[in-house]
């Protein structure tokens, strides 16, 4: 009798513990809490937004709080630059920033970042690539790692530049309600898939990226570079970089020369700027359209089993965490052939870089839906075309290209006319006519 009870209670004992790894096992691979709901906020607050998201703003502006556009700015309105298929979408090539990253050194032990801006209020304030020399002087000694060798570097520069395309905000509000969980279990899955392959001796395939984490450890998923974690610092940002606004989470940008810009209050209260993010936040997303003819919608959906098929759904994984037709894993990945020459981040300056950050050639997955109306691509939108863009992709993404190329000139049509359905909101609201700058408002920078 004793015997039986001992039996049972082990089997019982057995069974918990089974219980509990296939408990454990399950949280880890738990995609995260699905979006349930879409964003949502009061008519009067979406067109209280709207007017501010389209405001041509003026140096003291009169309804700004402090001092209004500037000093240093790339635009007047948001709309200038984000207007394709409707207040909200991307940008052309005209409205690119350029962007730049100083590497850290000894004297200098902090990875620095910011743009370059094209205006300022008064001629003194503006800026030019030449300012960077004087902030981030030449390294005398670096060391390039070469095949695992050390090689000294004489003279190294330790800014890279580049110029980055306006994202389309459509559907922004979605993205924001995605968890990071749902990021990162996805990421731990492809990274899974990934091994399985290699274990059967499948080299040829992609690496699963990486999610950013954060300073502060959440995980980022706005931005090329994937530097924000919320839509709300996105757009705090982008107020204080791209128009010099102040707002409740960021002081305006100020210029980088000799002659100091003081400090000044911010330009946007809290009003203000919760209801310009509760606009963006409430953009309608992206629409999948196909044409009304049985053969065009035939070759839609044969573009879609070829999009799965070469493996473009790796990276732009059509759903994730509950929001269907994102098109996105919001993941780093380097599309740079190495091959070319060494990278930027091969070059050491004596300061070693967290290992968190982002090399120069890493980019966060851009959501395709809408992606029909949002030439140029890639993050300095330098291919017009979606065929360039497909064969542009190399570094990690050199599978799926090559794959690509080795389609039939009919799958890569389908495959080409199936991204072609995914367009800009229908309901997205029409840009206005932008008006002409008064003089002296604004002065062109110098190049």
């Amino acid at each position: 009798m004793q015997r039986n009870d001992l039996a049972r209670g082990r089997r019982r004992v057995g069974l918990g513990l089974a219980m509990m790894v296939v408990g454990v096992i399950g949280w880890i691979a738990a995609p995260g809490v699905p979006v349930m709901w879409g964003p949502r906020a009061s008519a009067e607050r979406m067109e209280a937004g709207h007017a501010l998201f389209v405001h041509e703003w003026l140096p003291h502006d009169p309804i700004a709080q402090a001092d209004g556009l500037g000093p240093v700015f790339n635009a007047r309105s948001c709309v200038e630059c984000h207007f394709q298929g409707g207040v909200g979408g991307g940008g052309s090539n005209e409205f690119n920033v350029l962007a730049f990253e100083a590497k850290p050194t000894h004297t200098r032990p902090e990875i620095e970042g910011g743009l370059v801006h094209k205006f300022a209020v008064e001629n003194h304030f503006l800026e030019d690539v030449s300012h960077l020399r004087t902030l981030f002087p030449i390294v005398p000694d670096a060391i390039r790692i070469t095949n695992g060798c050390y090689v000294l570097v004489r003279d190294f520069d330790p800014v890279k530049t580049e110029h980055v395309n306006s994202t389309a905000l459509f559907g922004a509000g979605w993205i924001d309600r995605i968890s990071s969980r749902s990021i990162t279990r996805r990421n731990l899955a492809a990274s899974l898939q990934t091994m399985g392959r290699e274990l059967s001796s499948d080299f040829k395939t992609m690496p699963p990226g990486r999610y950013r984490i954060l300073p502060d450890g959440r995980v980022g998923k706005f931005g090329w570079k994937a530097q924000f974690a919320t839509l709300e610092e996105f757009v705090a940002a982008a107020c204080a970089n791209e128009l010099g606004l102040g707002n409740p989470h960021m002081e305006q940008a100020k210029p980088r020369v000799d002659i100091p810009y003081p400090d000044m209050p911010a330009d946007l209260d809290h009003t203000q700027f919760g209801s310009l993010v509760a606009f963006v936040e409430t953009l309608p997303r992206p629409e999948e359209i196909v044409p009304d003819d049985p053969k065009g919608q035939a070759e839609v959906e044969h573009g879609r089993l070829v999009f799965e098929r070469v493996g473009c759904a790796i990276c732009h994984v059509p759903n994730l965490g509950g929001v269907t037709g994102v098109y996105s894993d919001f993941l780093l990945h380097r599309l740079v052939d190495r091959k070319a020459g060494y990278a930027f981040t091969d070059v050491l300056t004596g300061v070693p870089i967290p290992r968190e950050h982002p090399d120069a050639e890493e980019w966060r997955t851009p959501p395709l839906w809408g992606v029909a109306d949002s030439a140029p691509y890639f993050h300095d939108g330098t291919s017009p075309t979606l065929l360039h863009a497909i064969e542009r992709h190399k570094g990690d993404a050199l599978p799926v290209s090559k794959a690509f190329k080795r389609l039939s000139d009919e799958d890569k049509q389908a495959l080409i006319r199936f991204l072609e359905s995914l367009r800009a909101p229908s309901d997205a609201m029409p840009v206005p006519e932008p008006s002409v700058p008064e003089n002296g408002l604004a002065v062109a920078r110098a190049e």
